[in-house]
C-alpha cells in the first residue's frame, strides 16, 4: 500500500501571502499567536491515525515558537524548512533567498536537533525563471524541494513541471523534487494537493488524484495550513474573492482530514527521500519518475 505524503506549512494565518498588502511584517508581533492550538489538534489527529508527518516551519515562527516545534519532533514527525517570513522567492535576489534557507535551516536544526533536509517555498514561488533556487538548496545541504506545483496558475506553479517525485540533475548537484498532488483530467494537471482546493472543491477532487497516485505506484502529496482548522481566527478587510480562498470551508476542514487520514496511508517526505536515496540503481520500488535536467 502507497504511504503518501502529509505535509503541514507552519504559519500564523496572518503570514499568508494574501494579506501582505493588509498586514505588513512589521506588525506581525502584535497578533496574538494562534497556531500552538492547531498545531495541537494536528498532532492529536495524526497520533490518532499512526501518521507521520512532514511540517514545514517558517523561521520567524520557531524562534517565537521553540518549544512548539521541539514538540512536533518529539512526536515523530519531521521537521523542514519553509523559509524564515514567507517572503516569495520571486521577491528575493539569490543572496536574501541564501540567507532565508540558511538562516532557517540553523534554527530548525538547533531546536530540533536534528538535520533539515526539505524546503517549500512560500506560495510554491520557485516558477519558471526562478530555478536558480534549487541550485543554492543543494548548496546549503537541503536533499529535497517540494516548491515545484506542476499547474498553471496566476501567483504560482511550474507548468511543466513533473508531476510525481523525480530528480533534479542541476549544475550544483541532484536534488529530489516531490511536487504537490494533481488530478489527471483531460490532459490537464489539476491543482488537488490540498489548502483552498481541498476545502472549497469536492472531497473527491484530492481522494481521485491521490488513487490516481496510487495506481501509478507513486506517493501523492498533501498539504494543510494549521490556521485551516481555526473557523474561529480574526477576519481581515480584504477583497471577497481572498475572503473566499482563506476562509472559505473552514469549518468542515477537520471533518475532512480526519475522513483522509482514514481513507489513505501518509508518512512524512524523508522516509520517502531516504529510501530513494538508498535505494539501488535497478530493480528499486517506487523510485522518482524521470529526470528533470538543467532548466
Amino acid at each position: 500500500m502507497i504511504a503518501h505524503h502529509f505535509t503541514i506549512d507552519l504559519e500564523e494565518y496572518f503570514q499568508v501571502s494574501a494579506f501582505e498588502s493588509r498586514v505588513a511584517r512589521s506588525e506581525w508581533e502584535r497578533f496574538e499567536p494562534r497556531v500552538p492550538q492547531q498545531v495541537a489538534r494536528l498532532l492529536e489527529l495524526l497520533a490518532r491515525h499512526e501518521t507521520r508527518a512532514t511540517v514545514f516551519v517558517l523561521g520567524w515562527v520557531a524562534a517565537r515558537q521553540a518549544e512548539l516545534i521541539r514538540s512536533i519532533a518529539r512526536a515523530g514527525h519531521e521537521i523542514a524548512s519553509h523559509g524564515w517570513d514567507h517572503v516569495r522567492v520571486t521577491q528575493q535576489t539569490p543572496l536574501q533567498f541564501r540567507d532565508s534557507i540558511r538562516r532557517t535551516k540553523d534554527v530548525l536544526e538547533e531546536i530540533s536537533g536534528a538535520p533539515v533536509l526539505g524546503f517549500r517555498a512560500p506560495s510554491f514561488s520557485i516558477v519558471p525563471g526562478r530555478e536558480w533556487a534549487l541550485d543554492i538548496l543543494i548548496e546549503e545541504g537541503y536533499r529535497y524541494d517540494s516548491s515545484l506545483f506542476p499547474v498553471r496558475r496566476t501567483g504560482y506553479g511550474y507548468p511543466n513541471g513533473r508531476p510525481h517525485p523525480h530528480w533534479l540533475e542541476r549544475p550544483a548537484g541532484r536534488l529530489a523534487e516531490i511536487p504537490p498532488t494533481t488530478l489527471d483530467w483531460c490532459g490537464l494537471h489539476l491543482p488537488a494537493a490540498g489548502g483552498a482546493y481541498f476545502r472549497l472543491l469536492p472531497y473527491g477532487v484530492v481522494r481521485a488524484a491521490l488513487r490516481q497516485c496510487e495506481r501509478r505506484g507513486v506517493p501523492g502529496t498533501f498539504y494543510i495550513h494549521p490556521w485551516e482548522l481555526d473557523p474561529a481566527q480574526p477576519r481581515l478587510d480584504v477583497s471577497w474573492l481572498t475572503r473566499l480562498r482563506h476562509y472559505g470551508g473552514l469549518g468542515r476542514m477537520a471533518q475532512r482530514v480526519e475522513r483522509l487520514l482514514t481513507e489513505f496511508r501518509f508518512t512524512a517526505v524523508r522516509d520517502t527521500v531516504t529510501a530513494l536515496a538508498d535505494a539501488p540503481a535497478t530493480g528499486a520500488t517506487r523510485r522518482p519518475v524521470g529526470s528533470v535536467v538543467g532548466e
